[in-house]
């Protein structure tokens, strides 16, 4: 099973979309699942109840800083191209945006959000090209 399956595997069993992305990675972490699902379980519905960041966005984020993170090492450039390329791809990175919230049109599913910061997260970890 790879990455995105496993992502959406998770997804389907209940986590939500952070939770999700984070243990897709589990073997690329020091840390155990229920430490990954600690730390997702409150970007369940994005951050602020749908309110600011997508969940999935978030998680691959914080892949990002447990991967590539050193003292004195930044990876706020590799953090804003990450929240570039998962826009592009589903048109924008606020949950309320993402679901419809105030336009009644959803522009990404959860599915495909998670979907995408996989991928994206990925290709920032250098397991695969975009």
């Amino acid at each position: 099973m790879n990455r995105t399956e496993l992502a959406l595997a998770c997804k389907r069993r209940g986590l939500n979309c952070c939770q999700a992305v984070l243990l897709a990675f589990a073997d690329q972490t020091d840390l155990d699942e229920l430490t990954l699902q600690q730390i997702g379980a409150a970007f369940g519905v994005g951050m602020g109840c749908f309110e600011t960041t997508c969940g999935a966005l978030c998680g691959a984020q914080m892949l990002l800083g447990l991967s590539e993170y050193e003292p004195g090492r930044p990876v706020l450039r590799h953090a804003k191209q990450l929240v570039k390329e998962f826009q592009d791809r589903a048109g924008a990175t606020r949950c309320r945006d993402l679901k419809g919230m105030d336009t009644g049109v959803v522009l990404c599913p959860c599915e495909e959000c998670v979907r995408h910061a996989v991928e994206i997260a990925e290709h920032a970890l250098g397991l695969q090209a975009l």
